[in-house]
């Protein structure tokens, strides 16, 4: 995985603090000219064939975390024009990807070489397993080519481990095939296909795959550029377990970053869990083999998709991010709704739903706080308007959804849960098995599971494709998070007449 601790991470998260601190000094029309240059300054080493490559790749991916798609890229137009225009965007703009082709490294197509540690044995089963024979051995090993399939048999054969598969990683990473090389041998996204999981982004080695920013409409709302509304934070539970907060230390945070307020959506998670719950016993009892949650919105969007014969059994409940935002609504009439979270999905799921107006990453928290030197750790913990169950914040972790659901249950016994941890490809084999139990064409038994929890990313949220943690430290992070204080009982944080439908 490397959206953590690497050079192109480190890239795009200096951007982002750069375009933050112009804001805070209403300089950005201005200033942003001057990003590429001051961080590719004069006598820098280079990434690429020389710094002006370099600063132009910088350029391009100021442009993105403008908001803007970089499909259409003109390299005549000032990023003075490009900033003028995201600070007059009235709201965000699909897709949520874009490509950066001047940073492609249009890598080879994805094959398997044989390397100088064969050792050219008598037993040769890379050779006696191909079943192309694609194989000859002299004193050493040789693939042609023109008969290999690519099946990988025979570097699951090789005893010395000695054939190795030079992959494209986005390709590799991605689950349902929506990326391909165009006829330059550059890669382009079909988003007709794809479900916005992130996959991509996160295993590019060169970054040439980026979301599009909505940190200047955002922070263009906190600094009343965009009329006076209240501009209220939503934060999902796998934020928290980016830091080593306690609660209530990240309220005081987001309050002292600029937003009026701030929820937390561990409590919407506690009113979807109760949804989900009644919504399943209701679904067992008409007789349904199956439901899936509804949380993860790169799942629904895979199933709707890529296996639609799956789509009836998708849980009808709301997200816990909706049901936030309602209470946000509720609460301020009239505000700004901006969920943080570490999805890329949920900026897809943002513009579907009309009671969230923007949705940030970690990545655009991080800079933010960081522009405006904050230290969550020094600060005292805010009081909270609602304190919401533990599995309402054990969301944001594989398996969490299935067992908040379980515990509101009023007989448990009927329950026969399963949980895929991650959609890639072996996972969409996995969603499309169910996909054929539902459909007859697979035989459904006593045993087969009828409540299956899909989450995208591996380990839940906590692995999403926008996280400044590692995975399992974030793991441990949350754990902590939620045993320093959450309400009791699974009733506790939806007894509020404030979360009511």
């Amino acid at each position: 995985m490397l959206n953590i601790n690497n050079n192109v991470a480190n890239l795009k998260h200096e951007i982002l603090v750069q375009i933050a601190r112009l804001m805070l000094e209403d300089n950005l029309v201005d200033g942003v000219h001057y990003i590429p240059r001051k961080m590719i300054p004069n006598g820098s080493v280079p990434a690429r064939c020389c710094i002006y490559h370099d600063r132009e790749l910088i350029r391009q991916r100021v442009i993105a975390r403008l908001g803007w798609s970089l499909e259409d890229y003109n390299d005549e137009k000032p990023l003075a024009s490009y900033a003028k225009e995201a600070l007059k965007r009235k709201e965000p703009q699909g897709p949520m990807l874009t490509v950066l082709h001047e940073a492609c490294n249009a890598c080879v197509k994805s094959h398997y070489i044989v390397t100088n540690a064969c050792q050219g044995c008598l037993a040769r089963p890379c050779m006696m397993n191909c079943p192309k024979k694609a194989i000859e051995v002299t004193r050493h090993a040789s693939i042609d080519p023109d008969k290999c399939i690519n099946c990988g048999m025979c570097m699951q054969n090789c005893p010395y481990h000695a054939i190795i598969k030079i992959p494209v990683p986005c390709e590799e990473a991605c689950p349902v095939g929506a990326i391909s090389k165009d006829e330059t041998g550059r890669e382009h996204i079909d988003y007709s296909k794809c479900i916005f999981c992130g996959n991509c982004m996160r295993n590019c080695p060169f970054g040439a795959m980026m979301d599009k920013s909505q940190l200047v409409d955002v922070m263009a709302h906190m600094l009343k550029k965009r009329g006076k509304k209240k501009v209220v934070a939503m934060y999902a539970p796998a934020i928290a377990a980016q830091f080593k907060v306690k609660p209530g230390q990240l309220e005081a945070a987001l309050m002292q970053a600029g937003f009026d307020r701030v929820w937390e959506v561990a409590v919407g998670a506690d009113v979807c869990a109760d949804n989900e719950a009644k919504e399943f016993e209701e679904r067992m009892a008409r007789g349904d083999k199956l439901m899936t949650t509804s949380c993860c919105p790169a799942y629904v969007r895979a199933v709707r998709v890529h296996v639609p014969e799956l789509a009836p059994c998708i849980s009808e409940t709301k997200t816990p991010m909706h049901y936030t935002a309602e209470i946000a609504k509720k609460a301020d009439p009239g505000c700004i709704a901006v969920f943080i979270g570490p999805c890329l999905a949920k900026r897809r799921e943002g513009l579907d739903d009309k009671l969230v107006d923007y949705v940030l990453s970690i990545e655009e928290i991080g800079a933010l706080l960081m522009a405006k030197n904050i230290d969550i750790a020094s600060l005292e913990p805010a009081p909270l308007s609602i304190i919401p169950t533990a599995s309402g914040r054990n969301f944001a972790t594989s398996g969490g959804v299935a067992e908040s659901v379980k515990i509101r249950l009023h007989d448990q016994s009927i329950l026969r849960p399963t949980v895929i941890n991650g959609l890639n490809k072996a996972g969409m084999l996995q969603l499309k098995n169910f996909g054929k139990i539902q459909s007859g064409a697979m035989p459904s038994t006593p045993a087969t599971p009828n409540l299956v929890e899909v989450m995208a990313c591996e380990g839940g949220c906590v692995g999403g494709p926008s996280v400044i943690t590692n995975p399992k430290v974030a793991q441990v992070l949350l754990k902590g998070y939620v045993a320093s204080g959450a309400a009791d009982t699974a009733g506790d944080a939806s007894d509020s007449s404030v979360h009511k439908d």
